[in-house]
């Protein structure tokens, strides 16, 4: 090994160093000031580290890790602390306008990796999926803290788990490895669940408001993945 890959180890290592470090000052600040159970922290701790091993996997070690990457990885951190917050959120009292003011703001870092890749030429496959990862992750927190406050039954979580789902399935079925085409469609539906979501859970938002318009988001992402299946199966089928 050459010094030159074992600075860029190092370097990863330095980044996971201090996205580790955020996660720990925003979880250790949120559980002294709401005073929270040991749990919250194994949490946090855990969700961290089920980001890092797949980003030590997959990323090259003769490779820097880029700023775009690196702003993902500071709205990792925030990301955790929401889900981590989630199963717990119904003991947050008036916290909780500060827990969905947060939710917006991770809503609007979403954009910024992307624009710091176009900006220093440094797309990747890597980046995408990094980031499209978070967002399901996002959205599963969302998922237990609705089910959490009572605002949704068990039938919330499908939400989050049906991504999780569909590329399981992948495991077993072959035709749907292939990649999907972009689609207005199913960005469009994406950005309706994570908003009826963060709606749904606010303290002025009542049960009935929130069931209805998560229903809606639920039908709308059956149908998204149904038709993301059937032009799946369809295309895996042409020679």
């Amino acid at each position: 090994m050459d010094s030159r890959t074992r600075t860029f180890q190092l370097s990863l290592a330095a980044d996971l160093s201090w996205g580790a470090i955020l996660t720990a000052l925003l979880a250790g600040g949120a559980g002294v000031v709401l005073r929270l159970p040991p749990g919250f922290y194994g949490i946090a701790a855990l969700l961290y580290l089920a980001i890092a091993l797949p980003v030590i996997r997959h990323w090259p070690t003769n490779r820097d890790f880029g700023w775009a990457n690196r702003a993902t990885l500071a709205r990792a951190a925030l990301i955790v602390l929401l889900v981590s917050l989630a199963p717990f959120i119904a003991t947050l009292g008036n916290w909780l306008w500060l827990y969905g003011s947060l939710c917006l703001l991770a809503l609007i870092l979403d954009g910024v990796d992307g624009a710091i890749a176009r900006a220093t030429h440094t797309c990747s496959a890597f980046g995408a999926r990094f980031d499209m990862e978070l967002d399901a992750l996002f959205i599963l927190g969302l998922c237990i803290a609705v089910l959490a406050l009572g605002k949704a039954g068990t039938w919330v979580l499908a939400l989050g788990l049906m991504r999780y789902a569909f590329v399981a399935a992948g495991h077993w079925l072959d035709f749907m490895k292939r990649p999907l085409p972009e689609s207005f469609r199913r960005k469009t539906v994406c950005v309706w669940q994570v908003v009826t979501l963060m709606i749904a859970i606010l303290p002025v938002t009542s049960t009935t408001f929130a069931t209805w318009t998560l229903a809606t988001a639920l039908a709308l992402l059956c149908y998204s993945f149904l038709t993301d299946l059937r032009w799946l199966y369809q295309s895996g089928r042409q020679p």
